[in-house]
């Protein structure tokens, strides 16, 4: 989250681009330019069109206004002094009827010899303030004039921008790092997934690798489940209108599920959450105090219609296979179960070397109490409160935000950072108070009284779509071994001399359960070895006269490690365990 300096920073130089750009293009109408998460951008509607050729003699400009820029200006102005300033911008007529439509003030701002329509949020001396190579103009790119594709396209110039040169610098390293680490450019070139058009946008297809991968982190999540009491269960991937009604989620989220199907008179929806079909299979028998805790874990694949705009490869999909399990359990057994869940987080946080990350706890507005959130006000602070005291006594670091809650209960969503310091929303660890009454789930307590079980929702793989494309970039796509879709690579050097006794080690890997592969190819040495290479294989054992006369092995680790005259028993023994403590 930027700190108010550095968002005033980012506003000061939004008007500094549109003062340059008014200046070298006149005729130029601007439009609107917030503070980003790392720097600016302004939108324009330009005579003629820019290009990031242009982007040069802009920023050129821009320092050179700069110079001149030693304060900021307040003035308010009447409805008519404003539209008479903006005559000629209708977009700025617009803004300026939306503020008044609000009842806001309508208020000018001005620095060196450029005013702007503004609600302030600036630098105090730009000229002082903004350090020398601290911003630098990136790209451009085309938007809609408020977003809506019925609007007219505007072109839209982005900037980066930081309090230091260094500080700029480095995020541009760690940006190109994180491109060449792209989960989608990744992902096709290591064959872990596709897309079609025939099957549909948003709708990943796993491939052979990938789908090793999938099972891999399936395998992970059933043995931890299953030691942590977790029975698993399986449900449809669609059911009717009323279950849906009846959980609150339409038409509470009707806009994220997909159209319904009509069928037999009734209708039918592609299912976007497993909660209500676990409460049902709660539901089909009676329970009592002693069966409590009951948790039901399943990899449930759910469908979200996402807007075609906001897909983004496996980040943002229609289709998520997700780690979920809901927990019911009694208000006494509460603290404990939470507590035991976020303690699951913490060993996967472990295996997968993700050493930053944070809990953001979302809480409810008991202004929109009925409205955004169920109307129970004393179930909301006393399951906040509990939720609250876990984090605290676990010391688990966690911000809260207000406003943010599910409908039916405070939520957590685990947020984690990369290897290269990107931040990822990965999973969520939910409280709901309010969907097992709308069921009528009740258990028989210890004094004979049907009671409401709380229900917790949690997820701490989150869906296999998001949780691979994280992992393909936290790991640049060379997985650890445990994880890796082929493990063992096996190159002869040539077919004719060595390709039997290759196939020998080959089959003695394959019996031992390694995913293991033979080069068979026509290619030289040199070219299986970079083939090897660029598929991020863990190991590579080449196989010439030397390892097939005296049946010793010179194996190369990834990490420019090599294991030189060691026999195949050694070998097995040493990456089964590698593979079994998951290293």
């Amino acid at each position: 989250m930027e700190s108010e300096q550095l968002h005033n920073l980012r506003h000061s130089l939004a008007h500094l681009l549109a003062a340059a750009v008014l200046e070298l293009y006149p005729g130029t109408k601007n439009t609107i330019g917030p503070s980003i998460e790392d720097g600016f951008y302004y939108d324009f509607e330009f005579t003629s069109p820019v290009s990031d050729k242009d982007l040069p003699k802009i920023e050129k400009k821009m320092k050179e206004i700069l110079k001149t820029w030693k304060e900021f200006s307040f003035k308010e102005k009447t409805e008519e002094e404003a539209k008479e300033y903006f005559k000629e911008n209708k977009y700025k007529i617009e803004l300026i009827d939306e503020i008044l439509g609000k009842g806001e003030k309508i208020t000018f701002y001005t620095c060196g010899k450029f005013t702007d329509l503004c609600r302030g949020g600036h630098l105090e001396n730009p000229s002082k303030e903004i350090k020398d190579g601290s911003f630098k103009l990136d790209r451009v790119a085309g938007a809609y004039w408020r977003g809506d594709e019925k609007n007219k396209m505007l072109t839209r110039i982005y900037g980066l921008a930081f309090h230091t040169k260094e500080e700029l610098e480095e995020y541009i390293k760690m940006r190109e790092e994180a491109e060449k680490r792209d989960h989608r450019k990744l992902g096709k070139e290591l064959k872990i997934f596709t897309f079609d058009d025939d099957v549909g946008p948003g709708l990943p297809l796993w491939l052979p690798r990938g789908t090793i991968i999938v099972e891999e982190l399936e395998k992970l999540a059933k043995e931890t489940e299953s030691s942590a009491g977790y029975s698993r269960v399986k449900t449809p991937h669609l059911a009717k209108d009323s279950m849906y009604l009846r959980s609150g989620h339409l038409p509470y989220y009707e806009e994220s599920m997909f159209p319904p199907m009509e069928y037999e008179g009734g209708k039918y929806y592609l299912k976007a959450m497993n909660c209500p079909h676990h409460h049902k299979i709660f539901d089909s028998e009676k329970r009592s105090y002693k069966d409590l805790p009951i948790r039901l874990a399943e990899y449930g694949t759910c469908y979200r219609h996402e807007k075609s705009g906001e897909l983004f490869g496996l980040m943002r999909v229609r289709m998520l296979s997700m780690n979920d399990a809901h927990i019911y359990c009694t208000e006494e057994q509460f603290a404990d179960e939470f507590r035991a869940v976020n303690e699951m987080y913490l060993k996967y946080f472990k295996i997968f070397g993700i050493k930053k990350y944070v809990m953001r706890f979302s809480t409810h507005d008991p202004k929109k109490l009925g409205e955004k959130f169920v109307n129970e006000p004393v179930l909301w602070k006393k399951t906040e409160d509990m939720v609250r005291n876990v984090l605290i006594e676990s010391q688990i670091p966690y911000v809260e935000i207000p406003n943010e809650a599910a409908f039916y209960g405070p939520k957590i969503d685990v947020e984690v950072w990369s290897a290269i310091g990107r931040e990822f929303t990965l999973a969520t660890n939910q409280v709901d108070f309010a969907v097992p009454k709308r069921f009528n789930l009740t258990y028989t307590s210890k004094d004979g009284k049907e009671e409401t079980p709380l229900c917790i929702h949690r997820a701490p793989l989150g869906t296999h779509e998001r949780f691979i494309g994280f992992l393909i970039e936290h790991y640049a796509g060379a997985f650890p071994l445990w994880l890796s879709p082929v493990q063992v690579k096996i190159l002869p050097i040539s077919e004719e001399k060595h390709l039997e006794y290759s196939r020998k080690i080959f089959e003695a890997l394959k019996k031992n359960g390694i995913r293991v592969e033979l080069d068979e190819s026509n290619e030289s040495l040199s070219k299986k070895i970079r083939n090897a290479k660029m598929e991020k294989v863990p190991y590579v054992i080449v196989i010439g006269d030397k390892e097939k006369d005296s049946g010793k092995l010179t194996i190369e680790g990834r990490n420019n490690q090599k294991l030189e005259n060691i026999n195949i028993e050694e070998f097995l023994i040493r990456i089964k365990k590698e593979i079994e403590e998951k290293i």
